[in-house]
């Protein structure tokens, strides 16, 4: 699966550090030789070529070997045991009665009709890829294809399926490896890879074929608007602010005129094309807004546990000093925590309005404290949330977090919402939107008051 979110390209996990950077901690544990692990990958095909380089590069995380703890593990459990079936339904297959199964809305539908995926032969301006997502799990639909599904499992992080989505058999769900880590990992920039999921952008031509490779980007909060979501579709307002969806770069001439050539503030997608087969005639631009800057997160979220596990494995084997270690965290803890409060993330110019039915169904699951605030509040004036720390600090994968780098970041972010910590890179946070999440975070997540209280 060549990109359950979008486009392949290669990401550096540095943070504007060099290639190939890794915490002298973190290299040298990397390189003791792995155990041999138990475990059981849900029907995952056998690794012809000899084992992940994960097995090597993180023996402590068996990633190819472990069971599989993630949502669409647990539904392949209640299918085998009878306890749910799935129904096949034209146009779309078993894509409907998956959603459901797996909670998630369809108004979650963004469309990417560039051909960046393993099917990408069947991916057009005219058959774009949909996908629908939920706050663990990532689906992706092609039309007469098999469904590609990126989940995220607490302790393996993101793993993959596919699932074969034809009227003459049941529902056969795959665990695939090395074919969807070929674009989901790239640790020659990543300086030892974790699996990880992508959303990008790139100038897109009328065939759905990047125009120039050279212009594409990986996506995060910190990347201005107008250059986002080249290759997707977009609907929603967005006001005065432009960015590159809806657009096809049909000759080289159309980057002369190029802003011309931008698409925005359209409410569907019906007169771009045929909208019918799919769940919804929108591209929702919140809802791109969401899953980008939830999958950057959980992403890092990975990477701090996977080096944060190897690194104190090695500290038990007496391979690294402790506080090499405590070190190695600690950095990797800082750029989880730079996400999680967007720092410099780029301010809206505009009000941004989508799909009232994503964002009704994006707040119904929100932790509220007694005043009835969230960390699912969006503001959507200037930035993406009123309180602007990530939700995904509810998740099961943070929560999954080893305890050192956790009680880290509890510490950290506490410093950082009393105002001990002035630093540059949190100075957008005002004195009372640090004091209100602060509130939120004492009123309903437990381990953080725990955490700064010893």
């Amino acid at each position: 699966m060549a990109a359950v979110l979008a486009l392949a390209a290669l990401v550096a996990w540095s943070g504007g550090k060099a290639p190939g950077h890794r915490s002298r901690a973190t290299a040298a544990a990397a390189e003791s030789a792995a155990t041999d692990l138990p475990g059981f990958v849900l029907q995952a095909p056998p690794v012809d070529e000899g084992p992940l380089r994960y097995d090597t590069e993180y023996p402590t995380i068996p990633y190819s070997t472990g069971a599989r703890t993630d949502a669409v593990a647990a539904l392949v459990a209640r299918l085998n045991r009878g306890d749910l079936k799935l129904e096949y339904r034209a146009p779309r297959g078993y894509l409907d009665s998956l959603l459901a199964a797996l909670n998630i809305d369809p108004s979650s539908q963004t469309l990417v009709y560039s051909q960046t995926s393993l099917q990408s032969r069947a991916i057009h301006p005219s058959t774009p890829r949909a996908i629908y997502f939920n706050d663990d799990v990532y689906v992706g639909w092609v039309r007469n294809g098999p469904i590609e599904i990126g989940s995220q499992d607490a302790n393996l992080g993101a793993v993959f399926y596919l699932v074969d989505n034809n009227e003459a058999a049941p529902p056969k769900f795959s665990g695939e490896l090395t074919k969807c880590l070929a674009c989901h990992d790239s640790y020659s920039l990543s300086g030892g890879g974790v699996p990880r999921y992508l959303v990008g952008s790139g100038y897109t031509g009328t065939t759905g074929m990047l125009v120039s490779h050279e212009g594409w980007i990986l996506v995060t909060d910190r990347t201005p608007l107008k250059s986002r979501w080249g290759g997707w579709y977009v609907t929603g307002q967005h006001g005065s602010q432009v960015h590159l969806g809806n657009m096809k770069i049909k000759t080289m001439h159309d980057f002369d005129d190029f802003e011309s050539h931008r698409v925005g503030n359209i409410d569907t997608l019906d007169a771009l094309f045929d909208t019918q087969p799919y769940l919804t005639n929108k591209s929702d631009i919140v809802a791109l807004l969401v899953l980008q800057h939830q999958a950057d997160v959980q992403n890092q979220i990975v990477r701090v546990s996977y080096d944060t596990r190897t690194v104190l494995a090695a500290v038990a084997a007496r391979r690294v000093e402790a506080g090499d270690a405590q070190s190695s965290i600690a950095e990797g803890v800082e750029d989880l925590l730079k996400r999680m409060l967007f720092a410099d993330a780029v301010d809206y110019t505009s009000p941004i309005s989508g799909d009232p039915a994503f964002v009704a169904q994006f707040e119904r699951r929100a932790v509220r404290d007694p005043q009835g605030r969230s960390l699912r509040d969006f503001d959507l004036t200037t930035r993406l949330f009123r309180y602007p720390l990530s939700y995904v600090i509810y998740s099961a994968a943070f929560d999954a977090l080893p305890a050192d780098a956790k009680k880290m970041f509890y510490v950290r972010l506490n410093d950082v919402l009393r105002g001990a910590d002035k630093s540059a890179d949190f100075a957008a946070l005002s004195p009372d939107t640090r004091n209100a999440i602060l509130e939120i975070l004492r009123a309903t997540k437990p381990d953080f008051v725990q955490a700064i209280a010893n």
